[in-house]
């Protein structure tokens, strides 16, 4: 598997069917990305679809960890809000991260998906440890200096793909 190359690559995590895109899949835990793809970078908490989609993972019975590489208040009151367990400070692309979220969920490999909004820190560090990983666009536009200069590269590797859900 190419390291750069998600499995799948989609608009937004709320186009993910938890029955037909996770558990269809053979998916049974969820390893989810907090800044822009659950918690747009814009201050304005987790957006009322996306909580709804967190809430359908739940009721199919579907383990969630959050993971980030940050360790500000914002990803711990985002995990208080929505009842989950996060690791925090995981150094992305590394593996390390990946692998204690795992485990804080019992989380078997083959059957744990991660979810992100980044090529080089959510797909390659996946992969890195050995799992599958669906892309999703940020939430939002807004970044960090050192974010937006990987964007650049991302769309670059991108640049032919399209993302389910995003009209042609």
């Amino acid at each position: 598997m190419p390291v750069l190359k998600p499995e799948r690559n989609l608009v937004r995590c709320t186009a993910i069917d938890p029955v037909a895109d996770i558990l269809g899949a053979g998916f049974t835990h969820v390893l989810l990305d907090v800044d822009n793809t659950i918690l747009p970078r814009d201050g304005s908490g987790v957006p009322d679809d996306v909580r709804a989609w967190v809430e359908s993972l739940r009721e199919n019975g579907i383990p969630v960890c959050l993971i980030s590489n940050n360790w500000y208040p914002p990803v711990t009151d985002c995990a208080r809000d929505l009842g989950l367990p996060v690791v925090m400070g995981c150094v992305k692309p590394l593996p390390f991260g990946f692998v204690t979220a795992r485990r804080r969920i019992d989380a078997p490999r083959k059957r744990t998906l991660v979810i992100g909004d980044q090529l080089v820190t959510d797909v390659w560090g996946a992969h890195l440890a050995g799992l599958k990983v669906y892309l999703v666009s940020p939430l939002a536009e807004q970044d960090l200096w050192h974010t937006r200069a990987l964007r650049h590269i991302e769309r670059g590797i991108l640049r032919n793909e399209h993302r389910e859900g995003e009209e042609v």
